[in-house]
């Protein structure tokens, strides 16, 4: 949660979650669908908005809401490009960074996505941003909501650093806006995952984990250097059935040494593979026709999310995408690799067929350039 502490001037800065109830701060990606589609089979529409619309969690995350961007709008159109970015804060105190950062893209017709993933490494130029005294420059993309999020004399504000890192993106991408954005805690899914009893997914090879034993207690810290020592959780090849810390846990993993010979761009993988696989399971008859489990799995959610719908409620969204599922949502994966190795490692930089599918996401084109293009998908197998 990303409350605490006065910062150095003495002053407490707000909670952006200030009267919000815990249980109702759905999340974009696990839930705002899932709230839809099957909260309104047990409540109705106009029941749902009232529960939830008044009380999903919300911040200024474009810089924009002086300028009229919270008007309501009569409806939802496409094409649509939403902002999804997973933070662990550690302490007030601390500026967040961007550990994930999703797109996901919806055609005109609204009725299929495509999701992928920019690397949290990714060397970018940061513009310039007067509100938090940032003066512009290179550096990793995640560092572009530490540095936007920055307040002289108060704790950092998420939310400011969020217009930040999507000014950076909106340049990386070659989007001009982005139509709704949202940031994810994600200690806040391990809840969700163990509400609904846990998530079924395939696991495409064998990952060991870098920070937990089989029991689930974190490793300890190796005496005669970095890294941690001990018995490590191991994730086996093939159909399993993940808890919460166990599904948090292994999309954290990224070292070739445990399993993830593609690093972070295996780690961006296995995140959109366990998106799908959360999607699929929420949709199940055991949560949808559970009004127990299903409120659990709502309450569960009320501590991940900030959204911002410029103008357009969570449930509105809900509403507009209400005809996808996970087997219509395309995984991409977009070419990248190392600038130097080892000791003199620098980041990440994408390949040139990177700027032709931003052209093509542009031109709302993607069926076709995938077709010619196979090896930007993701797979989920």
């Amino acid at each position: 949660m990303l409350v605490g502490k006065a910062g150095k001037g003495g002053r407490k800065k707000p909670s952006i979650w200030s009267g919000v109830p815990r249980w109702a701060r759905v999340c974009t990606v696990f839930g705002a669908v899932l709230m839809l589609l099957s909260g309104a089979v047990l409540v109705g529409y106009e029941a749902l908005l009232s529960r939830y619309e008044g009380a999903v969690g919300k911040g200024d995350l474009f810089g924009d809401q002086a300028a009229g961007a919270q008007e309501r709008k009569s409806d939802i159109k496409g094409p649509l490009n939403i902002l999804l970015v997973g933070i662990d804060p550690r302490d007030p105190e601390t500026p967040p960074l961007a550990d994930s950062v999703m797109v996901l893209h919806v055609p005109a017709e609204l009725d299929r996505a495509y999701l992928f993933s920019l690397p949290r490494d990714l060397r970018v130029e940061i513009p310039r941003f007067s509100k938090a005294e940032f003066h512009g420059g290179t550096d990793k993309l995640n560092a572009a909501m530490s540095y936007g999020s920055r307040v002289p004399g108060q704790n950092p504000d998420a939310a400011r650093g969020f217009e930040l890192l999507a000014k950076t993106v909106q340049q990386v991408t070659g989007i001009e806006r982005f139509d709704a954005g949202a940031i994810i805690n994600f200690t806040g899914f391990q809840k969700i995952v163990d509400a609904m009893g846990g998530v079924d997914m395939y696991i495409e090879r064998e990952v060991r984990s870098e920070h937990r034993e089989p029991s689930g207690v974190h490793r300890k810290g190796n005496p005669h250097g970095e890294g941690y020592v001990g018995p490590q959780a191991v994730y086996k090849k093939g159909n399993q059935h993940l808890s919460g810390w166990q599904a948090l846990d292994y999309v954290r993993q990224r070292y070739p040494k445990n399993g993830v010979p593609d690093a972070d761009y295996g780690r961006q993988r296995h995140q959109q593979q366990f998106i799908k696989a959360m999607v699929d399971q929420a949709f199940s008859a055991d949560v949808v026709t559970s009004p127990i489990k299903l409120d659990k799995v709502i309450r569960a959610a009320g501590q991940s999310l900030i959204f911002n719908g410029r103008g357009n409620s969570v449930v509105d969204f809900a509403i507009a995408l209400k005809a996808i599922r996970s087997d219509n949502v395309e995984l991409i994966k977009l070419p990248g690799e190392n600038i130097g190795t080892g000791s003199a490692y620098r980041g990440e930089r994408l390949r040139p067929e990177a700027e032709d599918f931003f052209t093509a996401l542009e031109k709302e084109q993607l069926d076709a350039f995938l077709l010619e293009h196979p090896d930007f998908r993701n797979k989920t197998k």
